[in-house]
């Protein structure tokens, strides 16, 4: 039987975070390196209007999310985790997008049991629909609304969240940290428990 509900962001989270850099150097004639992508308002860092970026984004969206590469350790992680626990995958991307993300996920092998097409970064609503026991995120504004919320999040290291963490905030390195972590909460005795053992 499952145990636990663990919803998971997509960009930056099971794809490597920086993979739209290349081809917004190239679109904006930049030059900026991850280590340069200190905030997560990539317009900001270009020094170009939101409205001039969004364009850039509509233009190429779908290529960009198709060929996306995967982080390190996702594949595996995700199918181990499967066994035990429900995967849900809530991500900021608009509705229109949803068969290039399951495509992508389905290129790489990785379950699932919901998938949702916000088209916003609020997930807060959604997370508690989904009764969430962690939610592994790389954005930083929503690791602290979710955790406002009373949900726990793994916060996946990028050098555009750093800053203050909440108690229920854990920041984490890699996949492999994160598969630990909800081994170890899983296996952990249930308060009601303790008392007759």
């Amino acid at each position: 039987m499952k145990s636990l509900n663990l919803c998971i962001d997509i960009d930056g989270t099971i794809t490597e975070p920086y993979y739209w850099l290349a081809s917004a150097n190239a679109y904006f004639k930049s030059n900026l390196q991850p280590e340069d992508v200190t905030m997560y308002e990539i317009h900001k860092l270009l020094g170009v209007d939101q409205a001039i970026y969004h364009n850039f984004y509509q233009q190429n969206c779908e290529q960009l999310h198709s060929e996306a590469d995967i982080r390190i350790g996702v594949h595996s992680v995700l199918t181990n985790l499967h066994n035990h626990h429900y995967l849900h995958f809530v991500t900021a991307r608009e509705e229109k997008l949803t068969d290039i993300s399951v495509q992508w996920l389905q290129k790489h092998q990785i379950p699932l049991d919901s998938i949702t097409h916000l088209g916003s970064h609020y997930k807060v609503e959604k997370a508690l629909e989904l009764q969430a026991d962690f939610f592994i995120e790389d954005r930083y504004e929503n690791a602290l609304e979710l955790a406002e919320a009373g949900i726990q999040v793994l916060l996946i290291d990028c050098s555009y969240n750093r800053g203050y963490l909440p108690h229920n905030v854990f920041r984490v390195s890699h996949w492999f940290q994160i598969e630990k972590i909800i081994g170890d909460h899983s296996r952990r005795v249930p308060e009601s428990l303790k008392l007759v053992i």
